[in-house]
């Protein structure tokens, strides 16, 4: 009888064991009021905090996403080009990629006798490795204020003020215009696209040269200066950079206008380029500005489509 007794307290002392071990378990995952607290609570806590994914997920087909009017405008093919040689010009040539839906591209060469022009259109769809702390738009546009300041051009917000002469936006941060030449003639050298010279007249421009007059001068025929800027209206956020190239007595002054734009998390880049043959041949900024922008706005909208 005595062993028998023993026996039985062996048995049941597992089954204490495993019911002291279940309470200590419940007992860890209540508070002090009893109320349940699970991992699943603390991790949905955690994934309210994650910046949400950015409005583009995949990336247009860049040379086909271009409007085809605005870029044969932009790329007169030379006469002598047969019918499949425009049709191949206009096709375009698409950049490799390794990922199509982060990073593409397209470009474009016309050569006419008087000059060569280059196009070329990029996507970069920005993607916030730390959604905990920055959504991909917010890391989009620090891709864009990061290529803004490599431009040299100031930050947009209230520091940019109308123009007295004419009421548009002017960046008094920015001084002159990077993209002027040290050759181009007077009168041609403010930021604001309007003629107006340092003493803000446009007639008191033409004061530098030599003879101190305007009379039997080109430079009041000469078209003015845009310079790079800030542009409003273009996307989210959008920057104009225009670059001449050296003057000289061989040299050809080429003239390269790229606009830069955000829309949500997608960095579009339009360069367009005009290498005139021959030396003394300056593109004029207004039109190479005027159709890089058209372009830039026609992916706006596409964009928005």
């Amino acid at each position: 009888m005595q062993r028998k007794t023993v026996r039985g307290v062996r048995a049941v002392l597992p089954g204490i064991a495993i019911l002291t071990v279940l309470t200590a378990g419940l007992t860890a995952c209540t508070d002090g009021d009893g109320v349940g607290i699970t991992s699943d609570a603390k991790v949905g806590d955690s994934a309210g905090t994650i910046a949400q994914p950015g409005k583009y997920r995949i990336l247009p087909m860049p040379c086909k996403a271009a409007d085809a009017k605005k870029v044969k405008a932009m790329l007169p093919a030379a006469d002598t080009l047969t019918p499949e040689q425009r049709e191949a010009l206009y096709a375009g040539v698409a950049d490799a990629s390794y990922d199509a839906d982060r990073r593409v591209g397209c470009r474009w060469t016309a050569q006419t006798p008087a000059e060569t022009r280059l196009l070329s259109v990029g996507f970069e769809r920005v993607v916030s490795y730390d959604r905990a702390t920055t959504s991909d738009d917010d890391k989009a546009r620090q891709v864009f204020v990061r290529q803004l300041t490599d431009a040299h051009l100031p930050f947009p917000g209230p520091a940019t003020t109308p123009s007295p002469a004419t009421g548009q936006a002017t960046n008094p941060a920015a001084g002159p215009s990077p993209s002027t030449s040290p050759s181009t003639t007077a009168g041609t050298s403010t930021g604001t696209g309007t003629g107006v010279g340092p003493s803000g007249s446009a007639s008191g421009s033409a004061s530098g040269s030599p003879s101190g007059s305007s009379s039997g001068s080109p430079s009041p025929s000469a078209p003015p200066e845009l310079g790079s800027r800030v542009l409003e209206g273009l996307g989210n956020e959008a920057f104009l950079d225009d670059k001449l190239g050296q003057a000289g007595a061989t040299a050809v002054q080429a003239r390269t206008v790229r606009i830069v734009f955000r829309t949500s998390n997608v960095i579009v880049t339009v360069e367009y380029s005009v290498q005139p043959a021959l030396p003394g041949t300056v593109p004029p900024s207004g039109e190479t500005q005027d159709r890089a922008r058209q372009l830039a706005q026609a992916l706006v909208e596409r964009f928005n489509d």
